[in-house]
């Protein structure tokens, strides 16, 4: 590991933790909902596997959180599995068919910019944290 990531401050550290878990439980409550609302099927125009894997999120979100708020690596690594995979399904969703653009989808664009904090942080916050 390069020598400065060893000296990052333990503020910066649970600043990211909470930022990343209060957005995780922010995805918890919009899956939820959607559970609630459509159940496992919330999306018509979706095939009936990414259906599944954004209600999955609704537990592993969760998960994420509850594991970064207790200073877990495996917080790290959940959200970082989680950024990663939502991220490709929901690129797919959009270019591959709604035949949208980024520019059109500002869902997309927040999650992104989610996506790039959590993973960018991950190398720095995973350190500090406990197994």
């Amino acid at each position: 590991m390069i020598g400065w990531m060893h000296h990052t401050p333990r503020w910066a550290v649970s600043a990211v933790c909470v930022v990343a878990a209060l957005l995780l439980f922010v995805g918890t409550s919009a899956h939820i909902s959607d559970l609630l609302s459509h159940g496992l099927h919330p999306y018509p125009w979706a095939p009936g596997w990414l259906n599944l894997y954004w209600s999955s999120l609704a537990l592993f979100d969760t998960l994420a959180a509850v594991f970064l708020i207790r200073g877990k690596r495996r917080g790290t690594d959940l959200a970082c599995a989680i950024m990663a995979t939502d991220l490709a399904a929901n690129w797919y969703a959009v270019y591959g068919i709604q035949h949208s653009s980024l520019a059109l989808q500002p869902g997309l664009q927040r999650l992104t910019v989610f996506a790039v904090l959590v993973l960018g942080t991950a190398p720095f916050v995973r350190r500090h944290l406990t197994d």
